[in-house]
């Protein structure tokens, strides 16, 4: 009797930085994206728990599975349960004078979230990322954040819970933050989450502390 021959593993490719699908099949094996990156499923059971604690239908968009998966949002929904306060974070990374239709569904997805939870939200332009990453001068991302800022204004985030700030604007409040985030994290751990090699330079090792010091409400 034969073996039944093993699975073929998938030759995808996804970084932050880059996503190229199977080699041969051109797919995208999410299941294996959560195994890799340490996340969850949005299972049924958690959109009806997120549906039961907020009297609110859950969105189209994690009802059919384009947000597939989460890490941690369960403890989120316990601090909505206990009535304890917490805060939304995202952001935009300046590369073009305006968004488009991908660049805004995280952000339609997000005033979703405001509104159901009713909470404050923090929006971060990284105009230094992309100066890292791209060819512009840091005055023209920086002068594109102000331009993006206009389009993610317009989805109609609650201003009076609102924040939205660009780095280069307001680092010298980020900074202490970002220096203990810093020590905290090797290059090592950088390197491996990231890929960037031994040749990229320093700029591009450092900006992850930058972007996940919003995180901390300090």
């Amino acid at each position: 009797m034969s073996e039944k021959p093993a699975a073929k593993e998938s030759t995808m490719v996804v970084t932050p930085i880059t996503v190229t699908g199977d080699k041969d099949t051109g797919e995208i094996d999410y299941a294996k994206l959560i195994e890799n990156f340490g996340t969850s499923a949005i299972d049924e059971k958690l959109i009806q728990r997120f549906e039961k604690l907020t009297g609110k239908r859950a969105h189209p968009w994690l009802r059919r599975g384009l947000f597939y998966s989460h890490r941690e949002f369960d403890k989120i929904l316990d601090l909505y349960e206990k009535k304890k306060p917490f805060y939304l974070y995202t952001g935009r990374g300046p590369s073009s004078a305006s968004l488009h239709m991908g660049h805004l569904i995280p952000f339609m997805f997000t005033k979703y979230l405001q509104e159901v939870f009713n909470v404050p939200l923090v929006i971060q332009l990284t105009d230094d990322e992309k100066f890292f990453w791209k060819d512009k001068s840091l005055s023209e991302y920086h002068t594109l954040a102000f331009e993006n800022a206009k389009d993610i204004i317009a989805v109609g985030f609650d201003i009076t819970k609102t924040f939205i700030f660009t780095d280069l604007d307001y680092m010298h409040y980020l900074y202490p933050n970002v220096c203990k985030i810093q020590k905290a994290v090797t290059a090592n751990q950088i390197n491996g989450i990231f890929g960037f090699g031994l040749e990229a330079h320093c700029g591009k090792f450092s900006y992850p502390a930058i972007q996940a010091a919003p995180s901390f409400s300090n």
